[in-house]
């Protein structure tokens, strides 16, 4: 990785597993935080002066009937998502299953006023947070097989010691996805990134695959 700025990710989870938050200086991990609250979490980026702040969590509900477009534009690609329904479904739903998604819309919330969500309007320019998946980061980054949900926990530490980034310290997958998502604000940062979605539905980032073929 050329950028030395210092960048963010967030794994979301729900109310028992909580989020948790990784923050990289090129790529040395300098904060490693969990289950704290969005604005503790907004502190530390504040504090570490991160520029881009990756998410893994939807970060706009469904309008309407018709899916996001991000999502059905991943799908095409063979990457699949859990499915972002309208805010009022995942409000009348009894399971608790979108408890994280509620989580992650508390943290774009918090860090809205001095992380702006990423648009797709031109290049970035100061501050930002924006969408991420870590299962079609290591699509697009691992370079020994195919990205499979069942090796996750090896693959994509992999993917995090091929960018040159010392993972021994993370502990759980969490930590692990938290630090992938970290690693596509790099690739945002470097204009390396492939963009999914639409202005409604909001987009999802993802680092262009290893021979650049996808930039764009």
């Amino acid at each position: 990785m050329k950028s030395e700025r210092v960048v963010a990710g967030i794994d979301i989870g729900g109310d028992r597993k909580g989020n948790h938050l990784v923050i990289l200086r090129g790529t040395e991990i300098v904060c490693n935080i969990s289950k704290e609250p969005p604005a503790h979490m907004l502190e530390k980026c504040l504090q570490f002066e991160v520029a881009a702040v990756g998410i893994d969590a939807p970060c706009l509900w469904r309008i309407g009937e018709a899916g996001r477009q991000a999502e059905k534009e991943l799908a095409r690609q063979r990457i699949f998502s859990f499915a972002t329904p309208t805010r009022e479904l995942a409000l009348a739903s009894q399971s608790g299953f979108y408890e994280w998604m509620f989580n992650g819309e508390r943290v774009y919330q918090a860090f809205a006023s001095h992380f702006p969500l990423f648009t797709h309007r031109g290049e970035v320019n100061g501050r930002v947070c924006f969408e991420t998946f870590p299962h079609a980061i290591t699509t697009a980054l691992l370079k020994t097989e195919a990205a499979s949900a069942k090796k996750k926990r090896t693959q994509r530490r992999e993917v995090l010691k091929d960018a040159g980034i010392e993972a021994a310290s993370l502990r759980s997958i969490d930590e692990v996805d938290a630090a992938l998502c970290a690693l596509s604000a790099h690739y945002l940062q470097e204009g390396k990134v492939v963009t999914y979605g639409d202005e409604l539905g909001g987009f999802i980032v993802v680092p262009a695959q290893i021979d650049g073929s996808r930039t764009k």
